[in-house]
């Protein structure tokens, strides 16, 4: 259907049931085809991971990328373009960096700066120890051993090589699985268990710079020369004690042999990084396609933009990010829909979903978590904050599609053990059956943008994904390029996901909410607390 047929139906459908119908029809074949035969996507996704690359959260390539969005939806047409700031920490940008085996000869190996990682002003280079160390206690068995040394700080372990494919799509079966009911249980100090190991990390830290020691490596956790460089012990406003570099497992446990059988080799290293402490601000790119009605609330549809930096960031949200960005290019063809449908490009997400809930916490809902703890200790115990406290704009959010499992095309949807919202997210999903993207599960997904909101009951899902190498290979991994992508799997994605949107922005069924949730019982009164954690 043409845009000028559609406009000129808005009138006869606004009264006449059957037409209505027709005409719902008529825009998801248009969304179908326009999203098909006229897609942008890939041309959208070399400009983003070709041209501009990984988006580390508050660094200059992340700014480059959100001004780069907010000219791409300005020129779709969106309104409201903004980008809505929250407070997050240092900048940090990496130049260069090297690794180098000097002795017993010289050999280039696969390595990448820790995240965060102070600089080594210039190329430092010392003997290596094997110096595994996992708490404190480990602490005094290095203690006055580690002066001018390279701390290899990893157990070697045994090889990570998989006995599986590397790249799969999901059978029936597969998917099936995902649809069983699973209790879910309520420890509100659960959270704690884990606040241990990112303290650890920090106090292992300033233990080798009281030691003397020039640099901390540690092992890839993946091997086939797969490095990643997280820094999950970021903390907003404070730098890695010493510098920090990550090897691939190949080369890490060659040196561990070399130590182990004879005279320690030697080691260079360089990291080039600097750190912006002025602008500790971050943001969220927010863009709408404004509804006709201001009183029907919006749905919205998000992906978290930031990325670690050892590949580009495309797998890992760059194909979430291109999803949404096609699915408002074709919305924007269709009539002015009855809701706002609004798109969110998220920040902050790698280091504890800090753009979701600052968007949160400004517009829909606050829960009293200890800002004092470093960010990953917040979202752990964000769940177990209470009481939930609803904002003004709580009852505005109808509905929330997030993409964020690698760009493999979509095979359905996770109701998130929320039964009540299965037929309507049926419904909205038919039209897609021959896509084979038709599938409502009840199991929940974590770990993304979608989970705060669902925790404030919020109707919020994330879609079912094939997992092609996403998990086996590519997820935070120098793999992380454009070529892990495939363009049909984006065109579908897109497809679904604009036909979610245009739906739930025009149907006059909402799907339900659960409502403001309480505290749940303990789920174990009689649990003994471990005196060894």
């Amino acid at each position: 259907m043409t845009k000028r047929l559609a406009a000129a139906c808005l009138f006869l459908c606004a009264s006449h049931p059957v037409i209505a119908a027709a005409e719902e029809k008529d825009d998801i074949a248009f969304i179908i085809e326009e999203g098909t035969q006229q897609s942008e996507a890939m041309v959208t996704a070399s400009e983003l991971l070709d041209g501009i690359g990984p988006r580390l959260t508050n660094s200059a390539n992340m700014d480059r990328a959100q001004d780069w969005a907010i000219a791409k939806f300005a020129k779709m047409g969106l309104t409201n373009i903004h980008r809505e700031e929250f407070e997050f920490g240092y900048g940090w940008d990496l130049v260069d960096w090297s690794a180098t085996m000097v002795s017993p000869r010289p050999l280039r190996m696969t390595a990448l700066p820790r995240a965060w990682s102070p600089p080594t002003n210039g190329v430092i280079t010392g003997e290596v120890v094997v110096a595994p160390m996992s708490k404190v206690e480990h602490f005094a068995e290095w203690r006055g051993k580690l002066s001018g040394k390279m701390v290899l700080i990893s157990m070697p372990g045994e090889t990570s090589e998989s006995d599986g494919p590397v790249f799969k799509r999901y059978t029936g079966e597969d998917i099936s699985k995902k649809d069983a009911f699973k209790e879910e249980t309520y420890d509100p100090h659960a959270w704690e268990d884990r606040l241990d190991s990112a303290e650890f990390k920090q106090k292992l830290g300033e233990f080798l710079k009281a030691e003397g020691a020039q640099a901390m490596v540690a092992m890839s956790y993946r091997d086939g020369m797969l490095v990643h460089g997280e820094g999950y012990d970021f903390r907003g406003g404070e730098i890695l004690a010493v510098p920090a570099m990550e090897l691939a497992q190949e080369d890490y446990r060659r040196l561990v042999r070399l130590a182990q059988t004879g005279k320690a080799p030697t080691i260079s290293l360089s990291i080039d990084a600097s750190f912006d402490t002025e602008d500790t601000k971050a943001a969220n790119v927010i863009a709408d396609i404004k509804g006709r009605d201001p009183k029907a609330g919006y749905v919205m549809a998000g992906a978290h933009f930031d990325s670690w930096f050892a590949g580009d960031g495309a797998a890992d949200n760059g194909a979430g990010t291109i999803v949404v960005m096609e699915a408002a290019r074709i919305l924007t063809q269709l009539p002015k829909p009855k809701r706002t449908i609004r798109f969110a490009l998220w920040s902050g997400e790698e280091q504890g979903l800090l753009g979701s809930r600052a968007y949160i916490e400004r517009h829909l809902a606050t829960r009293p978590v200890d800002t004092s703890l470093a960010p990953m200790a917040q979202f752990r115990s964000w769940g177990s904050a209470w009481p939930v406290t609803k904002k003004p704009g709580y009852d505005d959010m109808k509905a929330y599609f997030n993409m964020d499992n690698g760009g493999g095309r979509f095979r359905g949807i996770h109701a998130e053990s929320d039964y009540g919202v299965t037929p309507l997210l049926t419904k909205w999903l038919a039209p897609f059956a021959s896509m084979d993207a038709d599938r409502v599960v009840a199991g929940k997904t974590g770990g993304t943008d979608h989970v705060y909101l669902q925790r404030i009951g919020l109707p919020a899902y994330q879609f079912i994904q094939d997992p092609l190498d996403y998990f086996s290979r590519v997820h935070h991994s120098n793999l992380d390029t454009l070529d892990h992508l495939r363009a049909e799997d984006l065109r579908q994605a897109s497809v679904v996901m604009a036909g979610m949107l245009w739906q739930a922005a025009n149907s006059d069924e909402e799907l339900p909410r659960a409502g403001i949730p309480t505290e749940p019982k303990v789920t174990d009164p009689f649990k003994v607390a471990d005196p060894n954690k």
